[in-house]
């Protein structure tokens, strides 16, 4: 898939989003929980959108940097590291939020139950030996 092929995909996919009250209801995506986060790219600043699978913990979206398996994190992980302020949507509300990379013990236990509540990023870690980060998205005080 291009560049183009790929962004084209993800507006469709947001779109249908938006007109579906945060659900997708079509396709390989259809009814698993997504958000879209903002973020500002770490080289130019510039808005950059990530389409995500969340679960919760205490009030926070809890996202892992899997990439579907791919041996590298993605870009929107390094992102945050550089500037943790983002905005989320989720469902019909937009969010501004502050991202965090969990490690430690506190990882350990938001990857399992990232598992838990969508098992297939179980079979993530049989295609790399990297570790994923696993973010905390802090919604702000309204």
């Amino acid at each position: 898939m291009t560049d183009t092929e790929a962004a084209a995909w993800e507006d469709r996919l947001i779109d249908e989003m938006r007109a579906n009250g945060g659900q997708v209801t079509s396709g390989p995506l259809a009814g698993h929980p997504l958000l879209i986060m903002t973020s500002k790219g770490s080289k130019t600043g510039e808005a950059r959108r990530a389409i995500l699978t969340w679960h919760r913990d205490d009030g926070d979206y809890v996202v892992a940097g899997t990439a579907g398996g791919a041996p590298t994190d993605p870009v929107w992980v390094h992102n945050v590291e550089v500037d943790p302020e983002v905005t989320i949507e989720v469902g019909n509300r937009v969010l501004d939020a502050t991202a965090r990379i969990v490690t430690g013990d506190e990882r350990d236990r938001l990857w399992d139950d990232h598992v838990r509540a969508l098992p297939w990023f179980g079979d993530y870690p049989k295609n790399t030996d990297r570790v994923f980060p696993v973010v905390r998205l802090t919604p702000k005080a309204a």
